[in-house]
């Protein structure tokens, strides 16, 4: 295997600050125009991260070949690390955010859409600098290597398998054969939801700064909004408009361009797609009852709590509509037992994935009926396509590493001096990119009260569910560094 070429991934690297550059100068103009005194310091911050970005670009540009799998894994850790990195940068200049190790944080937590936050008053934050929040999600959600694919045609990188190492692509579904191809429709279906969902929230009676601002929160399933109370205050209309986008969110995107082009038999046939809604919809049923019984809010109210509840932490959004921590212990169960499911492979949402546990149960059946009949032949399909060992292997053991990394996380911030609720759920949501966790940083509280230490192993952790742990194990492997 050959070795790791550094020029490579400096390149890839540069590129990405350079256009993180440019979302940082929209928010310059909207410090402008709401007259803002944080405009020249998102000035500054835009004017360091393109000039670093551009030098690093100029040095790096010559000499470039395609990427082995080598520079593919490190150029897309150490991207999200660097970005995160001059990311905080606004924070740190305008004072919204002026601890590094808080601005650091706050950074991660929005690239890897997981809106875990330390801001105690985000109402006092300036708008420009609301926005930049909003827009770390909406760049980490569906990716940032995948936007430069998408943009960048002539860009040769090793396209598909940087996108599998950022964890932003599976080709459950063939759309297309060319990497590049495949990148434009994800950003385009990306753009358009979107759009769609901004029309809507500001139809419903939503402000327009704020409807842009939680549209990109919703879309990249982060969870970053504008208001203390996030979304409790606001209409039953708005809430429901954000279930939908959650939950749309959170399915494959190959299933949302096969719904545009009119393949809905395909779509309705696939069997994460099926388990995922029926997830959502079981569960939502089931607090429905709970709530309803401890609270008698009405069923409407109830049904609308808990299936945006369940809508938000399955999707790993992380939007609040009512203080869960107040609901009955089964009722925060089952919201629990949520977290640890997640989305869909090829969302925008985190954890482990709908389509693992449906393999991971296929598998399940398998042995049962081996065992139960050890001469017969039983072959175990997905989605009507038989799978390989290697699929139920790799399946199996990410799901095995997913619960030793909560179980080490847990004992390690306990050691901190957080009570074990708290430790176990933080790790818990913070690597399934989803937020708000129980007790101490539960749906009305936040990040802000934990060590510094804390916060570091909660932002690496972020990264290392955003890319889904694999990208970042192989780095600790010796012999990623030998030829």
């Amino acid at each position: 295997m050959s070795r790791l070429n550094i020029n490579q991934v400096a390149h890839v690297v540069s590129i990405s600050v350079i256009f993180e550059s440019i979302f940082m100068l929209s928010c310059v103009a909207v410090a402008w125009y709401f007259k803002e005194s944080a405009v020249w310091s998102l000035f500054f911050s835009f004017l360091i991260s393109i000039g670093l970005g551009g030098v690093g670009f100029l040095l790096t540009r010559k000499r470039i070949l395609e990427h082995s799998v080598k520079d593919s894994f490190m150029s897309v850790v150490m991207t999200w690390l660097v970005i995160s990195l001059f990311g905080s940068i606004p924070y740190l200049l305008t004072g919204s955010i002026p601890l590094f190790a808080d601005a650091f944080f706050e950074t991660v937590s929005g690239f890897t859409t997981t809106g875990a936050s330390i801001l105690k008053d985000i109402e006092i934050v300036p708008k420009s600098v609301l926005l930049w929040r909003a827009e770390t999600h909406w760049i980490g959600g569906m990716g940032i290597i995948v936007l430069v694919i998408a943009l960048l045609p002539s860009f040769k990188i090793g396209g598909q398998q940087m996108m599998m190492a950022e964890g932003s692509f599976f080709n459950s579904e063939k759309i297309k054969s060319k990497t590049i191809d495949v990148a434009k429709r994800m950003w385009f279906i990306y753009f358009v939801l979107t759009v769609a969902e901004i029309i809507l929230l500001a139809v419903a009676g939503m402000d327009l700064f704020d409807s842009v601002c939680h549209s990109f929160a919703t879309i990249a399933t982060g969870g970053f909004g504008t208001k203390n109370s996030s979304i409790i205050n606001y209409s039953p209309a708005i809430q429901y408009i954000i279930i939908v986008f959650m939950t749309l969110s959170g399915m494959n995107f190959t299933l949302h361009y096969l719904l545009f082009h009119g393949k809905f038999r395909k779509v309705f046939k696939n069997e994460e797609m099926k388990t995922y809604l029926a997830i959502i919809l079981i569960s939502s049923l089931v607090i429905t009852f709970g709530i309803q019984s401890a609270f008698n809010l009405g069923w409407e109210k109830s049904f609308r709590d808990a299936l945006f509840q369940v809508s938000s932490i399955i999707t790993a959004t992380g939007f609040v509509s009512a203080n869960y921590e107040l609901w009955p212990d089964a009722s925060k169960w089952v919201i629990f037992l949520v977290m640890l499911i997640g989305a869909c492979v090829g969302s925008t949402g985190g954890g482990i994935k709908v389509a693992r546990y449906v393999v991971a149960f296929k598998n399940l059946k398998h042995y049962l009926l081996m065992t139960l009949r050890p001469n017969s032949v039983v072959v175990t399909k997905y989605n009507g396509v038989p799978y390989s060992p290697e699929v139920s292997t790799g399946v199996i053991s990410f799901i095995f590493i997913y619960f030793m990394t909560i179980i080490v996380g847990t004992i390690v911030l306990i050691l901190t001096g957080l009570d074990g609720v708290t430790a176990c759920s933080a790790v818990t949501t913070t690597l399934g990119g989803i937020g708000p966790g129980f007790n101490e940083v539960g749906p009305i509280d936040n990040f802000s009260g934990i060590s510094v230490f804390a916060k570091y192993y909660l932002s690496f952790n972020m990264i290392l569910g955003r890319l889904e742990i694999m990208s970042i194990l192989v780095l600790l492997v010796p012999s990623f560094y030998r030829k």
